[in-house]
């Protein structure tokens, strides 16, 4: 199936798709939502490398911030694009794939890293129709100590982890990482540290698979 082919999947639901103003806070339902801390002082440097290969979609202005109403129909969309894109994309490191440690970029070719699945999601999910404010590039820390990167959907329900490695839609506090930076909502080349670790987790590491 194509990737036009897939988001058309989507228009039925994106339709009626409604977005609520981010009023909840972290602290009044524990376990639903990451807490947010400071910006960092710059993007990481696969984000700025993103941006030098596609400039156009790094152009973008400040929005007010919105979460998904998340319906069951939409939970279920999710669930849909993460496996497709899980199963359609073949994993790949960097490394292997450019000669270089890290590079975000779309997996265009069929392969890539866990940022490019995560690029691809979002993508896709904005493409139809989904606001760009609830859907934030994510890097975690693996309990082995290493670096992965997700894509996290920001909902009245909570906040939902799709990830490479599972089929599984989860919540965020349902994973087994250590929440270390995403993207702000309201500017997606503005990041913020997060506040969440994992007393288990190991010394990290900045490699991300």
């Amino acid at each position: 199936m194509s990737r036009v082919a897939f988001c058309r999947l989507f228009l039925s639901v994106t339709v009626a798709l409604l977005c609520a103003a981010n009023g909840v806070r972290a602290a009044d339902t524990p376990g639903l939502y990451v807490r947010v801390g400071a910006h960092t002082s710059a993007p990481p440097t696969g984000w700025v490398q993103f941006c030098q290969t596609y400039a156009r979609e790094c152009e973008t202005q400040r929005l007010q911030p919105r979460d998904i109403i998340l319906t069951d129909d939409a939970l279920s969309d999710l669930r849909r694009l993460n496996d497709w894109v899980n199963h359609h994309i073949k994993p790949m490191t960097d490394r292997e794939h450019y000669g270089m440690v890290q590079w975000w970029r779309y997996p265009d070719d069929g392969a890539g890293a866990c940022h490019s699945y995560a690029l691809l999601k979002r993508r896709l999910l904005i493409e139809a129709g989904w606001p760009r404010q609830a859907l934030l590039m994510t890097i975690v820390r693996q309990t082995n100590g290493e670096g992965h990167a997700v894509l996290t959907v920001k909902t009245d329900r909570g906040e939902y982890i799709l990830d490479n490695l599972t089929d599984e839609v989860l919540l965020w506090s349902k994973t087994p990482y250590g929440y270390h930076k995403r993207q702000s909502q309201d500017d997606p080349n503005q990041w913020v540290w997060l506040d969440e670790t994992r007393a288990d987790m190991t010394a990290t590491s900045t490699r991300l698979r």
